[in-house]
């Protein structure tokens, strides 16, 4: 029977059976010989007839001791041949140490693919950015600016937000937790813009687009809406201001584009959705707004006080919050609407306050309320002496002989509803000072057979503004 190997033998392996006498069998298969008409055929394909005739080597013959029949065979495999594989192999390896061919310059220079036309939305967005980019300003508090150095090696002042441009006068939107400590340092007459105090400086892009700053003076501050008004002192040029939309037409879904400072890399843009509307917002003043818009458009720290604009460029809202257990964005972050804005900001410049309708009472908090058993409503705590409320009756919770007595329960105000007590104060942003309200009432322990529902009516008065 014939055997044969798929590759060619050894060098080493034809040396040890020319020792030994034996014949050449494949070394990973079979132990059988070949045959000398099967080596001579392979041969052929790699040397000459008459180098062939003259490397044949004589196969030994003989029985097995063993009993097993003999392996008889010829092997052939010429002389020129393992010279010719040797050296093929040796040119191989010698190849491989060769040096490789020098690169030019141009050989390893990549071809630059031109850029292609933008997408009509990214034209949208670009347009946007560069109407409105010089209307936002950096805002430093000045009892803070320059602060220490935080993670990422980036100078980041704890009293740095963003503004934006309201007119022509020089006047400037931003947050009341931007300037925090340097507001924390004024009178109360003083936090109405007396004496015009300097809080803070800014940064804005000429018209040359180059960055100007200026000192900026308190006009007004609305700690209650986290609102502040700053005008600029040493103004020298005309400013561009930006346009003012409306809150109460955006939709869950619609574009937003945010222009802000966040960690103090100015004048940076972030896109995103609304991603819904009428949140309460428990600002860094420690106020709460409601009707706040809620954004996936990444706000960090330093975006404060910028604007939140609608696909047309327009301010819808200012940037104020981010729910976050890190401090960076989550994707959650929340806006003052514009509607709530324009009727503050009005107010802040002409009086340096707000003129607030108010019930002039104190409410409990809702874990106070809770801890009385008060489920649902708003727990009047105090009631204001000569107020409207008191001279429409509204009881107070008082000590009595047996306990502590809740006081009245705010159900309703009007039409609207009133289930705690970020509700009543919400609902009192849509009145003016002078207006008729009736509140819907609930009094003496809630499910008890001595509850009473009552209806109050009195006149709202000016609360205070800070």
């Amino acid at each position: 029977m014939e055997s044969h190997c798929k590759g060619s033998p050894s060098v080493q392996h034809i040396q040890r059976i020319r020792n030994s006498g034996r014949s050449l069998a494949c070394p990973k298969q079979s132990r059988k010989p070949f045959s000398s008409a099967r080596k001579v055929k392979s041969i052929r394909c790699c040397t000459s007839s008459q180098d062939a005739a003259d490397a044949r080597i004589k196969s030994s013959e003989g029985t097995s001791s063993s009993g097993r029949g003999s392996d008889t065979g010829s092997v052939t495999c010429g002389r020129r041949s393992v010279q010719i594989a040797i050296a093929a192999a040796a040119a191989g390896l010698a190849s491989a140490h060769l040096p490789a061919q020098a690169l030019t310059l141009q050989d390893v220079t990549p071809q630059v693919v031109p850029a292609g036309p933008l997408s009509a939305r990214e034209e949208a967005i670009i347009d946007i950015f560069e109407r409105n980019t010089n209307s936002v300003a950096n805002v430093f508090d000045i009892t803070l600016q320059g602060g220490a150095r935080r993670k990422g090696e980036v100078d980041t002042p704890e009293g740095n937000g963003t503004g934006f441009v309201w007119d022509n006068e020089g006047h400037v939107v931003t947050n009341f937790h931007v300037l925090a400590s340097a507001l924390r340092q004024l009178r109360p007459n003083q936090l109405q813009g007396e004496g015009s105090p300097k809080v803070a400086k800014l940064t804005l892009f000429n018209k040359q687009g180059y960055q100007q700053s200026y000192d900026a003076a308190l006009v007004g501050a609305d700690r209650s809406k986290d609102i502040v008004v700053l005008r600029l002192l040493n103004l020298q040029e005309a400013l561009q201001p930006m346009q003012i939309g409306e809150s109460g037409k955006v939709r869950i879904g619609q574009q937003v584009l945010a222009i802000g400072n966040p960690f103090g890399f100015d004048h940076t843009l972030t896109t995103g959705v609304v991603s819904g509307l009428g949140r309460e917002i428990q600002s860094q003043a420690g106020a709460v707004i409601g009707g706040g818009i809620q954004t996936d458009a990444a706000i960090n720290p330093g975006n404060s006080g910028g604007p939140l604009l609608d696909s047309q460029g327009r301010v819808i809202g200012v940037n104020t919050a981010i729910f976050t257990n890190t401090g960076t964005s989550a994707g959650v972050g929340f806006a003052i609407p514009i509607d709530i804005v324009r009727s503050v900001v009005p107010q802040l410049i002409q009086y340096g306050k707000v003129v607030r309708p108010a019930l002039n009472i104190q409410l409990s908090t809702d874990q106070v309320a809770k801890a009385l058993r008060v489920s649902s409503g708003a727990l009047v705590q105090s009631v204001g002496p000569n107020s409207a409320a008191a001279k429409a009756g509204l009881l107070p919770t008082r000590r009595g002989l047996t306990g502590i007595v809740t006081g009245d329960v705010i159900t309703g105000i009007n039409a609207r509803k009133v289930t705690k007590a970020a509700d009543l104060a919400i609902a009192l942003d849509d009145f003016k000072v002078g207006d008729k309200v009736t509140l819907k009432v609930r009094r003496g322990e809630e499910g008890s057979q001595g509850s009473q529902e009552l209806s109050l009516s009195l006149m709202l008065e000016e609360g205070s503004t800070n």
